[in-house]
């Protein structure tokens, strides 16, 4: 199985992937920021023309199908648009796949932000990228909203719940 954890920053997407792989027999957990970090030399943040998302997300493709070819559980996170959901969807339709958007209230992604490191904390730029999460056009079975969710109801939720398959 290929679980695929996106959401807003602070909304719990490592920590929940982490926990996901932790309960699985036999898994691989893949964190986009690390492969994305990976390129050194001609670095440009993946917001700002002239990035490596091109690269970036052909090694991440081939990385999770190697994996999952060879029989493990792949929990990969990263922040993912609805534009590359749909690419995704169909790069990995021959694969069993869910797709699970992590969402929060202003608040709790607030209170979230504040136990981050002091300068790694985004203050009022977590509820602005909250909100574009909340524009995009990402199936309602897929969305999970988790304020009122232990992160052990949460990590239950995803891997017992099939409405999340894409």
């Amino acid at each position: 199985m290929l679980y695929i954890v996106t959401g807003p920053p602070g909304s719990g997407k490592s920590t929940i992937s982490n926990e996901i792989s932790k309960s699985l027999d036999k898994s691989v957990l893949l964190e986009g920021d690390d492969f994305y970090h990976q390129v050194v030399s001609s670095y440009k943040p993946a917001w700002k023309e002239g990035n490596h998302l091109d690269v970036f997300w052909k090694v991440v493709i081939n990385t999770i199908k190697i994996y999952l070819d060879n029989d493990y559980d792949v929990v990969f996170n990263y922040i993912i648009d609805d534009t590359k959901y749909l690419e995704l969807k169909e790069e990995f339709k021959d694969y069993n796949t869910k797709f699970i958007v992590l969402l929060v209230d202003e608040k709790t992604l607030l209170e979230r932000d504040k136990l981050r490191p002091i300068d790694c904390q985004m203050n009022d730029r977590c509820i602005i990228l909250l909100n574009k999460f909340l524009e995009r056009n990402y199936p309602d079975n897929n969305k999970l909203y988790t304020q009122n969710l232990s992160i052990e109801e949460t990590v239950k939720e995803i891997i017992n719940n099939d409405k999340y398959i894409i």
